[in-house]
């Protein structure tokens, strides 16, 4: 529960299911969150704007603008970390979620205890501010872990929240091989035991954007049936 005299984080649900945005704010605000709710997009980014909320929950499937178009939007403006709710489950849905910047991915039906689960071990990943100041290099890639800046041949690379967090993980820990089980209590938090796809998605997403060839990597490194490593 939160406690008096804090500020509660906003939660704003975007879900054109009106009986599901409800008992969800209720659950949340249960929790010690603030919820607010929009049953349709472009309410959704409204209500995005004037609040700044601390966490969006996203819905996919919504007529007139889907979920994948208010993600868009969101990200031209905000660094919220932002969960998606869908009724899919196929990988291509995962990687086109993780590939526009979303925090994670909840498939319904889901137990409202289990995303407010998420919702704590996301907030927790963003409030983290523990990287030492040293750099880290290989070859023309630069990781300056105090600034929380990457880049190649001195050009800066854009990565989301998640993305950063793995690539410093592995950094911090280079040479050593990380395994992925390490790597998820690390980055996603223990609420993701068991979830190997989380690092895999976003370990593509990595090399596609720092490696020369995704397919042949020089920086990241699989050690199969193990873990990672930066190299």
């Amino acid at each position: 529960m939160a406690r008096s005299g804090v500020n509660p984080p906003v939660i704003l649900i975007i879900d054109d299911d009106l009986t599901l945005t409800t008992l969800l704010s209720e659950h949340l605000a249960a929790a010690g969150y603030q919820p607010l709710s929009a049953n349709d997009g472009e309410r959704g980014l409204s209500m995005a704007a004037d609040h700044e909320p601390t966490l969006v929950v996203l819905d996919v499937m919504m007529p007139k603008m889907d979920g994948w178009k208010v993600c868009e939007r969101l990200r031209e403006s905000s660094a919220a970390p932002i969960i998606m709710l869908t009724a899919k489950s196929e990988e291509f849905d995962k990687l086109r979620g993780f590939h526009l910047g979303i925090d994670d991915y909840v498939t319904k039906p889901f137990s409202f205890a289990e995303l407010t689960a998420r919702i704590g071990a996301v907030l927790a990943r963003a409030n983290r501010g523990d990287s030492p100041t040293r750099i880290v290099a290989s070859e023309n890639l630069t990781i300056d872990l105090g600034a929380q800046r990457v880049t190649i041949d001195r050009n800066a690379i854009d990565l989301t929240p998640i993305e950063y967090r793995l690539l410093e993980a592995l950094a911090k820990n280079a040479p050593r091989t990380v395994p992925t089980e390490r790597l998820l209590e690390i980055v996603w938090g223990a609420a993701y035991a068991g979830e190997m796809e989380h690092v895999k998605h976003y370990i593509w997403a990595l090399r596609k954007k720092l490696e020369a060839d995704p397919g042949n990597p020089k920086h990241i490194l699989t050690e199969r049936g193990f873990g990672y490593r930066f190299e």
